[in-house]
């Protein structure tokens, strides 16, 4: 017996499974990011989570850059530089790079020709990458590194033209700190710009996209860093992250004013920029 579907049927069933489907993605993913923070966080003790975090990213330094690259296809370092052309024509003299890691971020900043970039980091294997970095294009005498955390940057108020941040806010400790900490440390008028992983919203982009970011990249992420955490840990920090509007919510309520967003590349990632006006 055969049965013939109408499309208009045929169309439901598919939506239905497919959200079905999605909202086991989800939960399992925002169950991973919990298991992630309790385990990183068995006391309430924040010397245990800094620590844990640290030792997180200190592992996989050394192929950092690599699987960064190679995961994105490349088109992080297309993300980065327009990100920081938000800062082009602003008197940006002296720039904070926030969770700089391995200083890409700090060294597109350098395209500007500051007079200082500062980058901060928990990570010190990541920051010694950096540095030497650093050496080998001749960014030494502009660009600084040093261990410090967002939600205690060790610098006076307003003493940062602008402030910047690339795949580092979701991992903040207290994501309302670490803002709270930026807006201090920039001047009255200073910019904020901030490069962050996005979820795509356009079908059937969105079904490829999240298969791959769910699937492939946690596997791939374990086979060539050998750790499965850290890259288990990225899917599940992006679907747990307020993106879109709902940061630039966060943004305002953090004293931030003329904030915007803008989406890149079917949405995989977006760009937040905001003003401190005070």
């Amino acid at each position: 017996m055969k049965v013939r579907l109408s499309r208009r049927l045929f169309k439901s069933i598919h939506e239905s499974a497919y959200n079905v489907n999605m909202r086991r993605v989800r939960a399992a993913s925002l169950e991973l990011f919990f298991t992630f923070r309790i385990f990183a966080v068995h006391s309430t003790d924040h010397v245990v989570q800094k620590q844990h975090v640290r030792s997180l990213f200190d592992s996989i330094a050394r192929r950092y850059d690599m699987l960064n690259h190679l995961l994105s296809g490349g088109i992080d370092t297309y993300w980065r530089r327009r990100a920081i052309n938000r800062l082009r024509g602003e008197p940006g003299r002296r720039i904070l790079d926030v969770a700089t890691g391995t200083a890409d971020f700090a060294i597109a900043a350098a395209r500007l020709a500051p007079r200082e970039v500062v980058g901060v980091d928990i990570a010190d294997a990541m920051l010694a990458i950096g540095r030497k970095k650093l050496a080998a294009r001749g960014l030494s005498g502009v660009i600084s590194l040093r261990n410090g955390e967002a939600e205690g940057l060790p610098f006076a108020d307003a003493s940062f033209d602008a402030v910047i941040v690339a795949f580092g806010v979701r991992n903040f400790e207290s994501l309302e700190g670490g803002l709270a900490e930026m807006r201090r440390v920039l001047r009255p008028g200073g910019k904020l710009v901030i490069l962050e992983f996005s979820r795509p919203r356009l079908s059937p982009f969105r079904q490829i996209y999240l298969f791959y970011f769910l699937n492939v990249i946690p596997a791939v992420g374990r086979l060539l860093s050998g750790n499965g955490e850290a890259y288990a840990y990225l899917p599940a920090s992006v679907m747990g992250f307020p993106e879109g509007e709902d940061f630039l919510a966060i943004l305002m309520s953090a004293g931030f004013t003329r904030v915007c967003a803008e989406r890149l590349t079917f949405g995989i990632a977006s760009i937040y920029t905001a003003e401190n006006s005070r």
